[in-house]
């Protein structure tokens, strides 16, 4: 086991910034723990730190070993103490990533109650909507609005979202209501640059047909509050999920536009990396989270 101390005094290490500090926080001498890192370093025939007179820092190999190390060492941990205490209680950090305007309306308010539910896990929520990569950045969990049919990755469907094309009152008193897709071309249109079909929006009629309809942007931005914002400002047409629009729709500060046509529905999935052990930490979130959306009474567009 002399390969874990190790590693635990190099997590130690980079966790306290110091060979002092990791000495402080493990009970042992700073020679023992510079000896561990030296020991790692001469195993791997990598140099994970580098040492001047005033600081330590990471090189590029070492971070990456770091934050892989760092979880694995942490689901060990936790893993252990399920076995040894006999129960199944969730220990451990757990890092998650979420898109930004979903995460404040949606996840926000689930957060408290699942702390209270699992008082031995500590969360990282990071809101972000860049794809990000689950292993090599260590997350342990990423929510994702998007149509996975043809993905790979591991996930669990929580629930569903349905886009619809609205605009401002003023904006329409102005320009005109649009009554078919086809005239949403002559249209000011504020667009999201993360939507998977692009400037084309996909509209389907009552008979069934699916329409793309391909527009010209005078505004293009990768946040869908700022797409909402330039819509209440009267500035032009939005094709934003419900979730985000349904409050103003509900006060009559947006109209939705061709009712008669349906927007994409898509998926809101819970994702994690394809691993043989899921950690419990992570399985308890992605059934605390299945549970949350489950219920009648909630939904995406609560």
């Amino acid at each position: 086991m002399d390969s874990l101390r190790e590693i635990r005094s190099f997590i130690q290490v980079v966790e306290a910034g110091s060979f002092v500090g990791a000495s402080e926080v493990s009970g042992l001498s700073k020679q023992a723990v510079s000896r561990h890192v030296v020991e790692l370093e001469r195993r791997l025939g990598l140099r994970l730190l580098n040492r001047t007179t005033r600081r330590l820092s990471l090189t590029t190999e070492g971070r990456a070993y770091f934050q892989r190390m760092k979880e694995l060492i942490d689901d060990f941990d936790a893993f252990e103490h399920e076995l040894s205490s006999g129960r199944a209680e969730p220990i451990g950090r757990l890092r998650v990533a979420a898109p930004l305007t979903f995460g404040i309306l949606q996840l926000a308010p689930l957060w408290g109650p699942f702390l209270d539910r699992y008082p031995r896990i500590s969360l990282e929520v990071d809101l972000n909507d860049r794809v990000v990569d689950l292993v090599e950045e260590g997350y342990d969990l990423a929510i994702r609005i998007v149509d996975l049919a043809n993905s790979q990755l591991v996930s669990k469907l929580l629930t569903t979202t349905r886009m619809i094309v609205c605009a401002s009152p003023a904006y329409l008193e102005l320009n005109g209501k649009p009554t078919t897709p086809e005239q949403l071309k002559s249209h000011r249109v504020i667009s999201y640059s993360y939507l998977s079909t692009g400037d084309e929006w996909e509209l389907t009629g009552p008979d069934g047909t699916t329409k793309r309809v391909r527009l010209h942007s005078r505004l293009h931005t990768n946040s869908g509050d700022t797409c909402l914002a330039a819509a209440l400002a009267n500035q032009g047409i939005i094709y934003q999920p419900d979730f985000l629009v349904n409050d103003d729709l509900k006060k009559g500060r947006l109209v939705e536009l061709l009712p008669e046509f349906r927007g994409r529905e898509i998926g809101i999935h819970a994702i994690y990396p394809s691993r043989e052990y899921l950690p419990s930490k992570t399985r308890f979130l992605v059934d605390y989270l299945s549970e949350a959306y489950s219920a009648p009474a909630r939904s995406a567009i609560d």
